[in-house]
């Protein structure tokens, strides 16, 4: 008996240890983070992208990278100017399976070790712009097959619904065309969209915005947004959550 009783006992805590399931993990297992050696400007930067083995920026400034950590549009971070302008590479390893809402915690205290970053939240009235659903319902569905891809003409979209406010706050920024045969960019301040749909999941579609002169962007996209995806715009007054920088440094530290 005096053999059997920790043999027994040592099965106990080896089941008990494996119906545990592991806590989730509040930092990447590996980063690398650097200042761009080639700066691109705000027409090419701030490209990211999310994937199982974890998260990656090309020419991305911090002020993007605290937009996603917190979840928020660029014009819902406020800091000093240089947030906006210098230009990081970042490659950050994470668990294997990682969606993009476990990385965000990591993404947080990624900056927080690299850039000494010193925030607080403030929520704000400002004008927004309200991404509803109308009254008869969405003509657009979340993909079921992972691979699936819209092939049609137009501006195309894959993501979620918070992502695609995220490009129309953008869109909404560029100027009437002038000349149709000469492209305009996006510039100037932007106003949040926020994203009411309460729509779930991925969606890939193609929007048609065909170029008129005397119309704004921001008209052109509230008619195809109504005729093409079942979708609309309203602008109302709101208090928006601010993510405001207290303090963060230029050059990262040592990875």
């Amino acid at each position: 008996m005096l053999f059997r009783r920790p043999t027994i006992l040592l099965v106990f805590l080896g089941a008990v240890a494996f119906a545990q399931s592991p806590p989730p993990a509040s930092s990447f297992e590996a980063a690398s983070v650097r200042p761009s050696q080639h700066e691109v400007g705000p027409d090419y930067n701030n490209q990211i992208t999310y994937s199982p083995a974890g998260f990656n920026g090309k020419n991305v400034t911090l002020k993007r990278l605290i937009a996603e950590a917190w979840n928020c549009q660029l014009n819902q971070v406020s800091g000093p100017p240089w947030l906006d302008h210098n230009e990081y590479d970042i490659a950050a390893r994470a668990f294997e399976g990682a969606t993009r809402e476990q990385m965000q915690p990591m993404l947080r205290a990624l900056l927080v070790d690299r850039f000494g970053l010193k925030q607080h939240s403030e929520s704000k009235l400002m004008r927004v712009y309200e991404l509803e659903i109308v009254k008869n319902g969405p003509k657009i569905k979340p993909v079921q097959d992972a691979s699936a891809s819209s092939s049609g003409p137009g501006l195309r979209f894959r993501g979620g619904m918070r992502q695609f406010a995220d490009l129309l706050a953008i869109q909404f920024t560029i100027p009437a065309p002038e000349n149709p045969g000469v492209p305009v960019k996006a510039g100037g301040p932007a106003i949040p969209v926020l994203d009411k749909t309460g729509l779930q999941g991925i969606y890939d579609f193609s929007v048609e915005l065909p170029p008129e002169l005397g119309t704004d962007i921001f008209t052109a996209w509230k008619r195809a947004l109504e005729d093409q995806l079942g979708l609309k715009i309203e602008s109302r007054m709101d208090h928006v959550a601010v993510v405001v920088v207290d303090d963060a440094t230029r050059i990262p530290a040592a990875n």
